[in-house]
């Protein structure tokens, strides 16, 4: 016996009534996701409002919260939603504001943080997905380990621990934090 596994778009998607879960799209596939616990929430925020405050201040772009749909992928498509991303103003502006539900491609700072009930493949997934969309930058926070790794490409990844400053190098020049205060 075989089954069938039904492909939705992108759009389909974005028109789905409200369930009270979230979602993304992979590969065509709905993929349900428990709604993110309390330590997630302030971990991400942690990050974010040093991140946003930076970016705004300095005129680089625009940082979107949790949940924010970008279409990485098209025929099928995939709709990814980090908890925290970043896009230059030159992409902005050069795209303007989309028609579509979601952004139309990879943002230039995807951030993930580790749920509880997040598997390392499944995170490593999400990064794999990222880097091959064009996203410059995926910084993964995890939690349990109280580490950052930052990838810039599949080669190029580096563990932080709480004694080191994570910087936004190329993709958001000059910022800068502490890796400890995201554990706070």
């Amino acid at each position: 016996m075989s089954t069938m596994t039904q492909f939705i778009t992108a759009e389909e998607l974005s028109q789905r009534p409200d369930d009270g879960f979230r979602y993304e799209l992979v590969k065509g596939e709905l993929k349900k996701m428990a709604p993110a616990g309390y330590k997630h929430g302030r971990m991400a925020m942690l990050l974010a409002i040093p991140l946003g405050t930076y970016i705004l201040k300095n005129n680089l772009g625009m940082v979107y919260a949790a949940e924010t749909g970008f279409t990485i992928a098209r025929d099928p498509d995939t709709v990814r939603a980090p908890d925290v991303s970043f896009v230059r103003r030159e992409v902005i502006e050069k795209l303007g504001e989309p028609d579509e539900a979601y952004w139309p491609e990879a943002p230039d700072l995807a951030v993930e943080v580790i749920s509880p009930n997040d598997t390392y493949t499944e995170v490593e997934e999400k990064v794999f997905d990222w880097i091959e969309a064009g996203t410059r930058m995926v910084i993964v926070v995890n939690p349990r380990k109280k580490a950052v790794t930052v990838y810039r490409s599949f080669t190029d990844v580096k563990v932080l621990t709480e004694n080191d400053t994570l910087d936004g190098a190329d993709v958001i020049p000059g910022w800068q934090i502490a890796v400890k205060d995201l554990f706070g």
